[in-house]
Formats: structure tokens, C-alpha cells, sequence
């Protein structure tokens, strides 16, 4: 059964028909990490010109690149080498994965440097659901994180449209569960929810596009605040948000009262801080750095360095003061 429905994946997916798949040994070498045998046999002509063949391999099921293959394995001087020899960076395999998604998902912080170095996109594919960003949001490595942010990984959701400027057609967000800075709250990985916002993350959505609250499912949080104060998440991450701008007035503070019943479990330290917070105007100095920000706009906040003032405000102004 094995037997037939690998031979039925490579009928599918493979790049060329089986009988030209059947020699697999750059697959393979790329698969166990083989940088000599990788070195042989790239300098035949007849396997550079499969360098970039999806195919399946002696251990896989899914035809694979031998890039994609050993970023998924995390040989990092492989993936080096293949991206010398001309491998394509970001094609994708047929789930719509890059070589730099699989790397990272893998938790291979070195492939992914190399990868990123190299050019690939730090935001992934638009064929896969899922983003570099979000998933090391959800499993909370913030080196790999702050590798992708540091390569201009968008940390809003809609990145995958033409233009970095959302487009009155795009689909409007329904739900903050696809969100970056909501699975970074809903798993408590507070120093990927700290990096995401001082990348410029949009503290009420994260999304740089249009919201569509009305569309939101009945009970789920309506804003990043809500999912905060609703998945219990210490007073830091509230302060956080605070800090960064988030409009503490979409939360409906009666609904996470201690009434409410089912999932909602609110941490107590949390909601003092919020409704603190709520009932007092913020500083002059917070509201400045706010709306300097915003003036800049994420994709400018690399510019604050570059400003005429002392470094303390500088570093009061990307949120990195001790």
C-alpha cells in the first residue's frame, strides 16, 4: 500500500515522469546532510539541471526540492551550498511551502539566516495558509522572529496582497485568529507579542487592512485587548498594548466581568491594570510617542535611528529603553 501511493504522489507531483525520477540521490544527500556527495554530483551536468526537481526522496512522501529537503532538515551548510549553485529560494512545494516556512516551522534558526540572507521572502508564500510569523508567534521563538522582522517580515496579516497599501476589494478580517499578535497571546509567548508590536504591529488588529467586527464570530474577541484580558495573559501583556496605542475603548468591560461563564478565564492583575488604565487620559509623553509612530508608519520605524535627538529618546521611541 506504501509502495503504490508513493508511486501515486510522484505520478501527481513529480516534475518529470517516473521513469526520470528514479534517480534520487541528490534528494537523498541533501536529506542526510551529504555536502560531499552533494559537491559530486552537482558537478554533472545532468543533476544541475535538477537542482530545482521536486521529486520524491528515500525517506519522504511529498515531492520535494533538495533545498526544501535539507532546509527541512536543517543542514544548514547544504542549503547553503544549493543556494550557491543556483536552487530557486522561493519555490514552493506542493502544500504551497517555501524552503524558508519549512526551516522555520522545523525550528532551524541557522537555515533560516541563510535563507533570509539569500533573499527569500520573509513572508512566506501566498499559496500557504499559514506565515513564518505566525507560526513562531505561536510557538514562541522570538530569535527565529526577530530574524524574519529584522529581513522586513510584515507582522500585520494581508501581506499577501499586490501592494503593501490595502486595497478597497480586499477581503476584510473576520476573525483574530489568523492574527500574529493573537496566537502570540493566546499561547503567553510575551516576547514575540513585545517584538511584533515594536515592529509596528497594529495593537487593536493586526491587520493593515479592512475589519469587519460585524463578522466576527459571537463570543470571540472583537480586538487584540479582548483576546488578552479573555485568554487570562498577565498585566504585562496589557501594558504592553497600552504602551503601543491599542484603543482601550472597543473592549466591552462588562462582558469579562466575574460573571461571565465558559472560557473566559480573566487574570484579575490583568483587568486592573485595563480598567486603570481606562479611567485615567494618558501622558502627554505616551500619546507623543504614539503618534510619531503612527506617523511613520511601520514600515519607517528603522528611521527613528537616524533622528536628531538624544539616543535616550531614540530608544524611548522604538520602545527599547531599560
Amino acid at each position: 500500500m506504501g509502495r503504490n501511493l508513493k508511486e501515486w504522489l510522484r505520478e501527481q507531483f513529480c516534475d518529470h515522469p517516473l521513469e526520470h525520477c528514479e534517480d534520487t540521490r541528490l534528494h537523498n544527500a541533501a536529506y542526510v546532510g551529504d555536502l560531499d556527495t552533494l559537491r559530486s554530483l552537482l558537478q554533472e551536468e545532468s543533476f544541475q539541471s535538477r537542482i530545482n526537481e521536486k521529486s520524491v526522496w528515500c525517506c519522504g512522501w511529498l515531492p520535494c526540492t533538495p533545498l526544501r529537503i535539507a532546509a527541512t532538515a536543517g543542514h544548514g551548510n547544504c542549503v547553503d551550498f544549493l543556494l550557491q549553485k543556483g536552487a530557486e529560494i522561493d519555490l514552493v512545494d506542493v502544500k504551497g511551502q517555501t524552503a524558508l516556512y519549512v526551516a522555520v516551522v522545523n525550528g532551524h534558526l541557522e537555515c533560516a539566516q541563510i535563507l533570509l540572507e539569500a533573499g527569500a521572502d520573509p513572508n512566506g508564500s501566498r499559496h500557504h495558509r499559514s506565515t513564518p510569523v505566525y507560526h513562531t508567534s505561536r510557538v514562541g521563538r522570538a530569535d527565529i522572529l526577530r530574524e524574519l522582522i529584522r529581513y522586513g517580515a510584515d507582522v500585520d496579516v494581508n501581506h499577501h496582497l499586490p501592494s503593501r497599501v490595502p486595497s478597497p476589494a480586499s477581503r476584510p478580517l473576520t476573525s483574530l485568529v489568523v492574527c500574529p499578535l493573537y496566537i502570540s497571546a493566546a499561547y503567553h509567548n510575551l516576547q514575540c507579542f513585545k517584538l511584533l508590536l515594536q515592529a509596528g504591529a497594529n495593537p487593536d488588529f493586526n491587520c493593515c487592512g479592512p475589519v469587519n467586527i460585524q463578522g466576527f464570530s459571537r463570543g470571540s474577541p472583537v480586538c487584540v485587548m479582548d483576546a488578552v484580558l479573555r485568554h487570562g495573559c498577565e498585566p504585562a501583556f496589557v501594558n504592553l498594548l497600552i504602551d503601543f496605542g491599542a484603543n482601550l475603548n472597543l473592549v466591552k468591560a462588562e462582558a469579562l466581568g466575574a460573571e461571565s461563564t465558559g472560557r473566559v478565564k480573566v487574570n484579575p492583575e490583568a483587568m486592573q491594570v485595563f480598567k486603570e488604565a481606562r479611567s485615567c487620559p494618558r501622558s502627554l509623553l505616551s500619546l507623543c510617542r504614539v503618534a510619531l509612530r503612527r506617523i511613520l508608519g511601520k514600515y519607517h520605524l528603522h528611521l527613528i535611528h537616524t533622528l536628531p535627538v538624544p539616543d535616550p529618546i531614540k530608544q524611548f521611541l522604538l520602545h527599547k529603553q531599560s
